[in-house]
């Protein structure tokens, strides 16, 4: 994600460096390859003029303190643009409504039904609503069996009506349904097309007109860049949508969407889609977005995803376990199924400071641990309980079921072993810590 413009950026920051303050002259090849950078990136021509503009203007107002480089004040006023273009701060959905009421909106194949499932799942487990999906796409029988295996895997019920082409009813019964059945939230799946046409906007707009929704989210695939802005504004022409939600954020998007949307159609960016898993959706920041694309990391969204994993008791045994030297393979494995639901990898380390760039040209897929769980998979629960046990023997025949090498397993369990070791030091050195921290003064 933003892979290149961020390259490009730093490349630009790089044109001030050695340079004692900031000049019209030495800005304008640096505003130059700026603006380059943003159109290669689809972001839409008048909105990275305006944006080229905006920096210059305040670039040059600027009294550089003797402790700032110019490059470093260039990077800092990059940055804050780059967030107030994004919308500048973050923007709630609406589901203050009894029951709430959202109406999803979209083109074929952007993702809106799986966005209609990720959002009842996040608001369900983050928000405590109890929500219920309507699958009011008529004209696609697979967008409606796609909703209800969506609901079955996060446990919320979908409201159908078989053989049914009237898109309004079905709205208004799923309502109806969900106040019978004390659902405080109801979230509206609706038809897509391949392209916008007069019949859909009709469609869509007498849904709305019947229902009064709370909110409007309009679904778009960022990959298709410039076309996804242009799409945006005539939806919002005809429906005025509250939000825009971007999926498929993950894939190799130039970010042009996620920049430009939010001047053309001025409305805030509220979510955004990350992967094909139910939790891979995350409220949109343009701060914590603007230091990722300039390379800054978002350590603050890692740790938001680190604590929807964690969970207090388990850390607590985990750490008498440690302590006692008693971490053993069954643990490890937990260990590995939390940071997996986290979210993609690379993804994942693109959020510290940094390591976007040097994980640039690396491959990491959603596969990188199934080596890894097969050879723990292939253990006796003697063996995994007891890693102490693993002989010669033991160890070719966990080769042999997992389908790797006995160097491959030789290789687990010494990171095993070294990671323990390390965890258990850690438990220890807190504990002197808190020993040393506890202890009283001497006397002066």
């Amino acid at each position: 994600m933003f892979e290149n413009l961020s390259e490009k950026l730093e490349r630009s920051f790089k044109l001030l460096k050695g340079e004692g303050k900031i000049t019209e002259l030495n800005v304008a090849e640096t505003l130059k390859d700026i603006r380059r950078a943003l159109l290669d990136a689809d972001v839409n021509y008048k909105t990275a003029k305006t944006f080229v503009d905006t920096v210059k203007e305040k670039a040059m107002g600027q009294n550089v303190l003797t402790a700032v480089k110019p490059g470093q004040m260039m990077t800092k006023i990059v940055h804050d643009e780059l967030a107030e273009l994004m919308g500048g701060e973050t923007v709630d959905v609406n589901i203050k409504g009894k029951p709430a009421i959202i109406l999803i909106a979209g083109l074929q194949g952007s993702g809106k039904t799986t966005f209609t499932g990720k959002l009842a799942n996040l608001l369900k487990t983050k928000r405590g609503k109890m929500p219920l999906l309507v699958a009011g796409d008529v004209y696609r029988p697979a967008a409606i069996k796609q909703l209800q295996v969506l609901g079955e895997q996060i446990g919320v019920p979908v409201y159908t009506e078989e053989g049914s082409k009237d898109p309004v009813a079905i709205a208004l019964n799923g309502i109806k349904a969900a106040k019978q059945n004390g659902q405080d939230l109801v979230i509206v799946d609706t038809a897509g097309r391949l392209a916008i046409d007069q019949e859909m906007m009709k469609e869509i707009s007498a849904v709305k007109k019947a229902i009064n929704p709370d909110e409007i989210l309009f679904v778009v695939d960022s990959m298709t860049g410039q076309d996804a802005v242009n799409t945006a504004k005539e939806f919002n022409d005809q429906l005025d949508f509250d939000g825009v939600v971007l999926t498929k954020l993950d894939g190799d998007t130039r970010g042009g969407a996620a920049l430009s949307i939010r001047s053309v159609v001025n409305k805030p960016i509220k979510f955004v889609g990350t992967g094909e898993k139910m939790e891979a959706l995350d409220v949109f920041h343009p701060n914590r977005m603007a230091d990722r694309i300039l390379g800054m990391g978002d350590i603050v969204s890692l740790v938001e995803r680190a604590q929807e994993q964690f969970d207090a008791d388990e850390a607590r045994k985990l750490q008498k376990k440690i302590a006692k030297n008693q971490f053993n393979f069954d643990d490890f494995l937990g260990q590995i199924q939390q940071i997996k639901k986290m979210g993609n990898i690379k993804d994942l380390a693109s959020m510290i400071p940094g390591m976007g760039k040097v994980m640039k040209n690396m491959d990491f897929d959603d596969d990188a641990f199934k080596g890894v769980e097969a050879i723990i998979y292939s253990m006796t629960p003697a063996e995994r309980q007891t890693p102490e046990i693993l002989n010669g023997s033991r160890r070719k025949r966990i080769a042999e079921g997992s389908g790797t090498s006995i160097q491959e397993v030789n290789r687990l369990i010494k990171q095993f072993d070294d990671t323990r070791k390390m965890m258990r030091m850690m438990t220890q050195g807190n504990k002197l810590s808190r020993m040393m921290g506890n202890m009283p003064m001497g006397r002066r």
